[in-house]
């Protein structure tokens, strides 16, 4: 009988994975987790050190989660959002309305797709608006938005986006907001606030994002803001956007929106882009996009009991304190002759090594080495990422930033 490692190889194609390289070594099958820890097959632990790729807020097996799911299991696990509504998504919508300030939310199942609808609303809207001009978009250099193709058309990280350029819409790329073009034809500018996730962890210089929102106002553009990474607490506000009084047109949600248990994404934009979508059914002013799992009972009511831990934890005013410690423990690596940056937002820690070619797989070979001391995370290229569940311990917390410490300097000396 073939062991769970041997089927892994022989049926299985991983996400982001060179597959060659994988099926070389024993993978990871993890079995169950608790807090900020998981375990495999064979027993071993691991500290999470990458919140389950950024999705995971409060700690695997939740219990207050845990709960909201198995009673609403005891209810019903999904029913169509088309023709028909639930309670879950009702009052989902209400809390993310207030938490963000915007007026209408609209579900779908991931962070790509949250962007999809975002784009697809934006130029929909200046069309019922009567300025069918308003086609362009403006994205930033190294972007990253997402894998379906509208999301991959504002992306802007050539090792994952260009070999599918023949299929994508033309998009202008600029670096800064002084290189914004004027004119009446642009729909929408997309960006991560505060920092570009996939591109390493890059920060924004402070201000930026109030002066992109003070351009759009000027020449009409709407805002989107891609929250997926950066929303509920990550960048040590709930959104990103709060820290610099800054309200988008839309806003897209996911990754931790259900503290990490289900794929559900989220929509949020204002009355006015709404509004432009009423009218008589002939006038075919409804917006066409769905999803068979929209406003899921199971994923919303996950979603709401992650935003009751926030308040019932105080999960924000701790994010500071561990966010510091976070900061001293990214520090020590700037003592190393191999770490070019180190950069922090709120929860989010980013190492960069080098200079070393992308070939040489050393930001691989660290979290490899990591692995050995017990932390899970994945690189981005030369950039380690530390990004752990807000329920990690100061223990834990200083064991993964020692881990990081002791694994450069055995790959990299």
């Amino acid at each position: 009988m073939n062991s769970l490692a041997d089927n892994d190889h022989r049926y299985l194609w991983h996400p982001f994975t060179q597959m060659k390289d994988w099926m070389a070594e024993e993978p990871i099958v993890i079995a169950s987790a608790d807090g900020a820890v998981l375990r495999d097959t064979e027993g071993r632990e691991y500290l999470d050190g990458n919140s389950s790729i950024w999705t995971n807020l409060h700690g695997h097996r939740h219990p207050k989660i845990t709960a909201a799911l198995k009673a609403q299991l005891d209810q019903i696990a999904h029913s169509s959002f088309l023709g028909l509504s639930n309670a879950p998504a009702i009052e989902l919508a209400e809390r993310l309305s207030k938490l963000t300030n915007l007026d209408r939310v609209f579900y779908s199942d991931d962070g790509s797709t949250a962007m999809e609808v975002a784009i697809k609303m934006a130029l929909q809207y200046w069309q019922h608006r009567g300025q069918r001009q308003r086609t362009k978009f403006l994205a930033f250099a190294g972007a990253y938005h997402g894998d379906t193709l509208g999301a991959v058309s504002v992306g802007g990280i050539d090792l994952f986006h260009a070999a599918f350029k023949p299929l994508l819409f033309d998009v202008i790329r600029v670096s800064q907001v002084s290189e914004l073009p004027q004119g009446d034809d642009v729909a929408a500018v997309v960006i991560e606030p505060l920092i570009q996730g996939a591109a390493g962890m890059k920060l924004w210089p402070r201000g930026m994002l109030r002066e992109l929102r003070e351009w759009c106002d000027k020449t009409g553009a709407l805002l989107i803001a891609d929250e997926v990474m950066t929303g509920f607490g990550r960048t040590g506000t709930m959104f990103a956007c709060e820290q610099e009084g800054v309200r988008p047109d839309l806003m897209a949600l996911a990754k931790g929106l259900t503290g990490g248990y289900l794929p559900l994404a989220a929509t949020v934009t204002t009355a006015e882009i709404f509004n432009a979508f009423l009218g008589e059914y002939a006038e075919f002013k409804t917006f066409f996009h769905g999803h068979s799992y929209t406003g899921n009972q199971l994923g919303c009511a996950a979603a709401l009991a992650s935003l009751q831990a926030f308040e019932d934890e105080r999960v924000l005013e701790r994010l500071s304190v561990r966010s510091a410690q976070l900061s001293a423990g990214l520090a020590q690596n700037s003592t190393l002759a191999q770490v070019w940056n180190t950069r922090q937002c709120g929860f989010i820690g980013a190492v960069e090594i080098g200079p070393y070619p992308l070939e040489a797989k050393m930001g691989i070979k660290v979290c490899t080495e990591m692995r050995k001391r017990g932390v899970l995370t994945r690189p981005i290229g030369n950039v380690i990422v530390l990004m752990p569940p807000y329920c990690v311990t100061p223990e834990q917390l200083n064991r993964m930033t020692t881990a990081l410490y002791d694994s450069i300097r055995a790959v990299c000396s």
